[in-house]
């Protein structure tokens, strides 16, 4: 059995080792030790200015929403995964939907600015698959508008645009660190930002609004992570070169072997590098998608048609909406398996079945 993904995992003895540390101080959470220290690790390996590890992907969306102050309309996409719409509503917000560019996958910047009404407040884009979206132009439209940005770069670890950082951009920028990512904290968030007022607000939201021993600065929310979860995320960033080797090492396999499938991949920011995150295809057609992925189940080598429906005509608490490109996309994209224990001889394998589909 192949699967869509598997998480990498370090070598038990390490991860051992550190568990006999927690278990000696007894600090498990509120901020301990290897909590803070992968922190700083982070800051200084992804090279950002300001960053807090929190819970999850979705609770660091959620706590930008709030730290930002905005209550109105959010220009979003409608090709993500739901947490992206689901925290613009679950703060209250109203999500806009623009459609995407059939080429990146991201956010189509040119109909941006026909979606911004009175109540617009921000935009929250999604950088697909890790794929950067037009950071510049969106910034200017964000400046000329007086809009907050929030990206959405759950996917987007290790990725850099013109040498800098992609979670440097926006007002801020987050990351999930889900143990299908390729790298995390079993579960886990980034929140980044390069000002460090907002950082510091951040930090009493993360903590229940908590700024003294008995004072409040504000509301907040427990958005804070375990020292489990932070051991976890200490010990794979020693491995994450290996992980990205060896995951484009099997994406280039894909490419090489599937040169004749009739699909495309998304084209990447030509700007930036890629980390291998995800192996997406738009096949030519969903009832050729279809074939492959149900000869492939069949096969027991499972893929997932990731992001498929578009959420804006999937979500019970949202009146639906059709999006030309979104609607065509999101039926013809399949993500193949990619992870650290796959090998290349089952990537050849997979490419093998998925060309016999074709074929026949």
């Amino acid at each position: 059995m192949i699967p869509i993904t598997k998480p990498f995992l370090p070598p038990q003895d390490e991860f051992q080792l550190l568990i006999d540390g927690i278990w000696k101080r007894q600090w498990l959470t509120n901020m301990g030790p290897l909590a803070s220290e992968l922190e700083i690790k982070l800051k200084n390996h992804l090279n950002v200015n300001h960053i807090l590890y929190v819970t999850n992907g979705t609770v660091a969306l959620q706590m930008a929403i709030k730290a930002l102050g905005i209550t109105g309309e959010i220009i979003t996409t409608p090709f993500s995964f739901v947490a992206t719409t689901s925290c613009i509503v679950w703060e209250g917000c109203t999500p806009v939907f623009v459609d995407i560019d059939k080429n990146d996958l991201n956010i189509d910047v040119l109909k941006i600015e026909d979606a911004i009404t009175d109540k617009t407040q921000a935009i929250l884009a999604t950088h697909v698959y890790g794929n950067p979206c037009d950071v510049i132009a969106i910034e200017k439209i964000a400046k000329k508008h007086n809009l907050k940005v929030i990206y959405d770069g759950a996917h987007a670890f290790g990725v850099k645009i013109n040498g800098k950082s992609i979670f440097e951009y926006g007002d801020i920028s987050t990351c999930s660190l889900h143990a299908t990512k390729l790298y995390h904290s079993i579960e886990g968030g980034l929140i980044v930002t390069r000002d460090p007022e907002l950082i510091k607000k951040l930090s009493f939201i993360r903590n229940f609004g908590i700024s003294g021993f008995d004072t409040f600065s504000e509301l907040g929310i427990n958005g804070k992570n375990s020292e489990f979860h932070a051991a976890m995320g200490l010990l794979n960033l020693n491995y994450i070169q290996a992980i990205h080797d060896h995951r484009k090492k099997l994406t280039e396999e894909y490419d090489d072997k599937l040169k004749s499938l009739k699909a495309y991949k998304p084209r990447w920011n030509k700007e930036a590098n890629a980390n291998y995150a995800y192996y997406p295809l738009v096949i030519e057609s969903e009832s050729l998608l279809l074939e492959i992925k149900k000869y492939l189940d069949g096969n027991e080598i499972f893929t997932r048609r990731y992001f498929y429906p578009s959420l804006a005509n999937s979500l019970p608490y949202l009146q639906p909406k059709d999006f030309s490109v979104t609607d065509l996309i999101s039926k013809q994209v399949l993500c193949l398996p990619l992870y650290y224990d796959l090998t290349l001889e089952e990537v050849d394998l997979i490419c093998r079945l998925i060309l016999r589909v074709q074929n026949n």
